[in-house]
């Protein structure tokens, strides 16, 4: 299984959010995180630990899918 299909619905909902606050950049993963648990979305928080899940989560925001 590739990385990218690790992002669920759940974890893509909540990255819109955090973009749709405009707080941060949202390549500046450690930023994303703290907004993230502040907004009580612990799926992501557990999600962006995982440096093969930053990575999916880095082509998430440069491709806007979860491409393979």
């Amino acid at each position: 299984m590739k990385a990218e299909s690790h992002i669920t619905e759940e974890i893509r909902k909540q990255i819109l959010a955090i973009r749709d606050t405009g707080r941060t950049n949202m390549f500046d993963v450690t930023m994303v995180q703290k907004i993230a648990d502040e907004l009580g979305f612990y799926e992501l928080v557990s999600f962006l630990i995982d440096k093969e899940n930053k990575d999916a989560y880095c082509k998430f925001i440069m491709y806007g899918d979860r491409r393979d």
